[in-house]
């Protein structure tokens, strides 16, 4: 990204007709809210389903004889011990193991493999992927889709209706159903859902149907943050950055076991050190007392004063019913129940440390 320079969604003039107030993110002009507000958003994701114009995520096929090799050297991944359809959490790492961007990988094929990587990191990431890729014989293609997001207990029914099989897949799995077509099933709302990555004209033609089904509902941004924070869901850039290590993040459950000491992925030998002598401090949930929210960026400290942490993403849960954050705290302070106070324009607010999520994820797992 360069200069005042905002990418435009293909699809901006359905969010304008739709009444989406529009505001910068990652370089994007993206639909933050729509005229139903962001809790009336919230909770019809929750109730029925909500739709995400995801078209800021970056889609890459990587392909060839070598692509499973230029994939476990990019990340903490077995790529070759992924099936056909599996879909996989992972990130690229710093040699100092920070986490550059995390990453969903579908082996989509023997040889082919799709990457979807966030919004601010596309470019960097395309760069990260095609440095690493000089050594290997693989073929790294970014793809011009429009990237839409379907989620909500009747997110299945809404696609059945409009004509679109979802009995293929179960959570965390992806598939190309249609010629330049992939779809995938996880979300980021802590819901059942599917990602669809389709040209622009087939995106207007699925969307026409699925706009005129009541159940469903655009969903701006807002609403987004406030539904994956409840889902104790990672937003790069806030809860995750270089640096941040998986192990700090908790995050080691993407990494396969006999990869955390053995590994020859970017970062495997600064990552098993920290394992070694223990990670430091640790991301958790934080459940500010009473009804006023604690933002991203808030200080925290132990009941004598000293520092304990920091807050990453805070806000208002809907479903929840009361305001809910993330942050990091030092090790010791990283257990459900412990209380550290928040700095809030120097008024101390009690904060306890609270499990994640904060609302129950309902996936479908088969």
């Amino acid at each position: 990204m360069t200069g005042d320079h905002t990418n435009q969604l293909p699809l901006e003039d359905l969010h304008s007709a739709a009444g989406a107030r529009f505001g910068a993110f990652a370089g994007w002009n993206m639909p933050l809210t729509y005229p139903a507000g962001v809790m009336k958003e919230h909770l019809h994701t929750r109730e029925h389903v909500g739709l995400f114009d995801i078209s800021h995520m970056k889609l890459f096929v990587v392909s060839g004889p070598g692509a499973a090799d230029l994939i476990n050297r990019a990340c903490p991944l077995d790529a070759k011990a992924l099936e056909f359809k599996q879909s996989k959490y992972t990130f690229f790492l710093t040699e100092a193991a920070g986490i550059v961007d995390d990453l969903i990988i579908t082996r989509l094929g023997e040889d082919r493999f799709m990457v979807v990587a966030n919004a601010g990191n596309a470019a960097t990431d395309e760069a990260h992927l095609r440095e690493v890729g000089k050594s290997f014989d693989a073929k790294i293609e970014p793809l011009d889709r429009v990237f839409i997001a379907i989620q909500g207990p009747e997110a299945a029914a809404v696609l059945e209706s409009a004509g679109v099989a979802t009995d293929a897949l179960f959570f965390m799995q992806g598939f190309e159903p249609r010629t330049n077509w992939f779809m995938s099933r996880s979300g980021y709302t802590g819901e059942d859902g599917f990602e669809i990555g389709l040209p622009e004209a087939d995106a207007r033609e699925l969307l026409a149907k699925l706009l005129g089904d009541e159940r469903v509902m655009w969903i701006g941004l807002a609403a987004r943050d406030s539904l994956r924070l409840e889902a104790g869901l990672c937003l790069h850039g806030n809860d995750i950055t270089p640096d941040t290590d998986p192990a700090s993040a908790g995050l080691m459950w993407a990494i396969p076991k006999d990869l955390r000491t053995d590994g020859k992925f970017i970062g495997a030998a600064a990552l098993s050190k920290i394992l070694a002598d223990g990670a430091k401090e640790k991301r958790v949930g934080l459940k500010p007392e009473g009804r006023q929210p604690v933002r991203s960026g808030t200080q925290l400290f132990d009941a004598d004063g000293n520092p304990a942490g920091r807050v990453t993403s805070g806000g208002f849960g809907p479903s929840a019913g009361f305001p809910v954050a993330m942050g990091y705290v030092s090790a010791p302070l990283a257990k459900a129940g412990t209380r550290v106070f928040a700095d809030v324009r120097g008024t101390k607010v009690p904060v306890d440390v609270h499990s994640l999520p904060f609302t129950q994820h309902r996936y479908r797992k088969g």
